[in-house]
């Protein structure tokens, strides 16, 4: 536990984190650039769901490389990244049982998503969430699921919009169980906690 701890703490890995999670989430807007195109202006903010996950977990990585704690941001992140993560390799499983195959984008895909569902819990020891950051993520996650299955908004995925209805379901108990998590391993008095060091 002490060697991961020195790992997650050393400036080295923050900066490499930070900038891959740049990179991620600049492609993953331009993923969606053609769904973004044709979809009302004030649905934008809610339809790239994965790379506002790891917009957030950017402003958490430049929080922690300037000694600064940004509450809201960290649970925005980290339920975000759990949900969004999860959620992609599930979608992209699936896709591979519907159609029997699946391009090397799609295990790309499934790869750097469970990296980003486990980066969000890696740095949960570090967090320091208020209920009230807590209550205002679990909003924007429901919320946004609102917009994505009552509004019709939700990632274009090939021929999953012929289950989009059990997708939908299963996809709010996920968000539901992002929540807890979230509230497991950053708000919790007895959950595991580490200080961030101010330099190193």
């Amino acid at each position: 536990m002490h060697n991961l701890y020195k790992i997650v703490t050393n400036r080295i890995t923050l900066w490499a984190l930070f900038v891959i999670n740049i990179a991620g989430t600049v492609y993953g807007y331009m993923w969606y650039g053609e769904q973004l195109e044709r979809t009302p202006v004030y649905f934008l903010p809610f339809v790239p769901d994965s790379p506002t996950a790891s917009l957030f977990f950017v402003l958490v990585l430049l929080g922690f490389l300037i000694n600064k704690q940004w509450g809201l941001m960290q649970a925005l992140a980290v339920i975000t990244l759990f949900k969004y993560g999860i959620w992609a390799v599930i979608m992209n499983l699936l896709t591979l049982q519907v159609t029997g195959f699946l391009p090397w984008e799609g295990y790309m895909l499934m790869a750097s998503h469970l990296g980003m569902a486990i980066q969000g819990l890696l740095y949960a020891p570090f967090y320091r969430i208020k209920r009230w950051h807590l209550a205002a993520a679990a909003i924007w996650t429901v919320h946004n699921e609102i917009i994505d299955y009552v509004f019709m908004q939700y990632p274009v995925y090939s021929q999953l919009n012929l289950y989009i209805q059990k997708i939908g379901y299963f996809t709010f108990w996920l968000s539901i169980f992002s929540i807890l998590l979230a509230w497991y391993v950053g708000v919790r008095k007895d959950r595991l906690q580490w200080r961030f060091p101010a330099k190193g």
